[in-house]
């Protein structure tokens, strides 16, 4: 009966087949009672399971279905895959309480009591992704300065899987960090001979790599490094500085004024010289992530602490829970909040005043600067905003928070002619954009400055080196099908705008506000202007763009001869305000889709 629920449970959610079960079950001389057994090991697990697990008979055999019940293994993956990715992004202490986590889901020896068949198919898959889910989860720990701690731990595995490099790897870097060279060396002479011996081989990549780092004194911060006291901010820095930062944008281009002034403030706010919170606005698609993620790189050095990251909204625009971002951070503080840490509820969760209590706690003392990507609203920053003196938060927003109105603004535009053309030419090179002036002149003024639309041309454009970039710009130049042209690779202009009109306070109304004022094109208009439109009086008109100002879905570009604000769609959101009307006079859903860009 083993046997049959955990091939059902491996199959996560699919139909395991009569056959199947038989292999499984019997290997290739199944009873000739084998479809009764079967269906008699189905009864007694419903009876065994209750009525939360459903076990349906589903042709070509059976299916089980748990929707409210919680498999160690799906949990396992899940959290692995969530652990990988933020090791990827350099995010060490998440991923390591992630990894450390998954691997918690794991209780002795997996399969042990099903049949050598079922142990012989599925258990060689699940003890390989335990052991990479390990390997990443030391790989983060080294990263976070662990390496003493870690050097007990990778003897043994080392002892118990010899022919596993990457850990013999591993160990050879916690020996040498931890002054120990001679043990590094002699533990690559030792998996060498045994590759030899066993297997007839030669160490790979990963081995010999390391053995030459080793031998060159650039395997990490060097023997018997110990973490001191920072010259420069006389702060203690005993535990690794916290890292959490998205990878640097390589081809970072234009924003130097701005990039200049933010780093100006944020050296400025690390030394108490300047507000502690700072706020990187505009609309969306504009860069604003990319240059707090930029500007964050370029002043780390400021912040001993360390440097947090987070995001506050979801891909749909919704924000995200206070407490899962606080989550977040406290992972990146190496705060194992979760399952097999820190914890109160009975899944091991803390409620959202106990993780504030403690997020404040971590904080304090340390120079950190912590970027809050994509604040929804002013409402839920409270509980993030760090009350150490010491902690600098840099947030993105589209809209202009109140919660920090004394923070220091930096507003982005979108980009010149120049820094447009510059960012195109990245992707799609400079040369391949100089032979064709006039079809170059068009694809930018279809993006009107916008970087995230730039972006998707210029990877379209690399993407296809046969394309004249004529051709793209014709694809472009119909402004009812501009908008779903502007996709590629999974971004999306589309889907960038249309999270800001849902983020806003009365987003029906404000919807209702762009398809009315769809038809009143590219120039400036007063609120006199949009209240014809709008079809009511005129502060109330004023009071509705103002709205779409806050949303950054709308720009005042300047004052008329009475000093009244005069108003301006970005030609994008004008777009996509028509879209919107077309749509509704169709009757079809709310978000316009993007179609695939070929």
């Amino acid at each position: 009966m083993h046997t049959v629920l955990a091939s059902l449970l491996l199959a996560r959610g699919r139909v395991v087949s009569d056959t199947r079960l038989n292999t499984l079950l019997w290997g290739w001389e199944p009873p000739a009672t084998s479809g009764a057994q079967i269906y008699t090991y189905m009864s007694r697990l419903r009876k065994l399971l209750g009525d939360e697990v459903r076990i349906e008979r589903r042709q070509p055999g059976y299916l089980l279905a748990a929707p409210h019940c919680r498999v160690d293994l799906l949990e396992f993956e899940r959290l692995e895959k969530l652990g990988r990715d933020a090791l990827r992004r350099k995010r060490f202490g998440e991923a390591g309480a992630l990894l450390t986590e998954a691997l918690g889901h794991w209780q002795g020896t997996a399969l042990s009591n099903v049949t050598e068949h079922l142990a012989d198919a599925a258990l060689p898959q699940l003890e390989e992704a335990r052991m990479h889910a390990l390997e990443s989860r030391i790989e983060a720990d080294l990263a976070l300065g662990r390496h003493e701690q870690l050097t007990a731990e990778l003897t043994g595995l080392v002892a118990q899987f010899p022919l596993r490099e990457k850990l013999r790897a591993q160990l050879m870097t916690a020996y040498y960090r931890g002054g120990r060279q001679s043990d590094a060396l002699q533990s690559y002479y030792e998996g060498r001979s045994l590759l030899a011996e066993q297997l007839g081989i030669d160490p790979g990549e990963a081995l010999g790599s390391t053995y030459e780092a080793v031998l060159a004194g650039n395997r990490g911060p060097g023997p018997g490094a110990r973490p001191r006291q920072s010259e420069e901010s006389g702060y203690e820095t005993d535990d690794a500085p916290a890292m959490l930062l998205p990878p640097d944008t390589e081809d970072f281009i234009g924003r130097q004024a701005e990039l200049t002034a933010l780093r100006a403030q944020l050296a400025d706010a690390a030394a108490g010289r300047g507000p502690r919170h700072l706020l990187v606005t505009g609309m969306a698609g504009v860069g604003k992530t990319a240059l707090a993620v930029h500007a964050a790189h370029a002043g780390a050095a400021h912040y001993p602490g360390g440097c947090l990251f987070a995001e506050l909204d979801q891909p749909d625009g919704r924000p995200r829970p206070p407490a899962e971002v606080l989550t977040t951070l406290l992972r990146g503080l190496d705060e194992r909040v979760g399952r097999g840490g820190t914890g109160s509820g009975a899944d091991g969760r803390m409620e959202l005043d106990e993780l504030v209590r403690l997020y404040r706690r971590r904080t304090a003392g340390k120079r950190l600067l912590i970027v809050l990507d994509g604040a929804v609203g002013s409402g839920g920053l409270d509980p993030l905003l760090s009350g150490s003196p010491d902690a600098v938060v840099l947030i993105t927003s589209r809209a202009r928070l109140t919660q920090v109105t004394t923070a220091r603004t930096t507003a982005l535009a979108p980009f010149d002619e120049g820094a447009a053309f510059d960012l195109l030419a990245a992707s799609a090179g400079r040369a391949r954009l100089l032979a064709e002036p006039d079809a170059t002149d068009d694809v930018l003024a279809y993006c009107a400055g916008l970087p995230l639309a730039l972006r998707v041309t210029g990877s379209r454009l690399a993407a296809r080196p046969f394309w004249p970039v004529a051709r793209l710009a014709e694809r472009l130049a119909d402004p009812e099908t501009r908008l779903r042209e502007l996709s590629y690779g999974g971004i999306d202009v589309i889907g960038a705008l249309m999270p800001a009109l849902r983020q806003l306070p009365g987003s029906e109304q404000a919807r209702t506000t762009l398809i009315q004022l769809a038809d009143i094109g590219a120039e400036a208009f007063p609120a006199q202007r949009a209240a014809t439109h709008l079809g009511t009086r005129e502060p109330a008109a004023e009071q509705r763009l103002e709205r779409l100002v806050d949303g950054a879905l709308l720009d005042i570009c300047g004052v008329d001869r009475q000093g009244r604000p005069l108003y301006r769609f970005h030609e994008l959101v004008l777009l996509l305000a028509r879209l919107l009307k077309d749509t509704a006079h169709r009757g079809q859903p709310e978000q316009p889709e993007a179609t695939a860009a070929h």
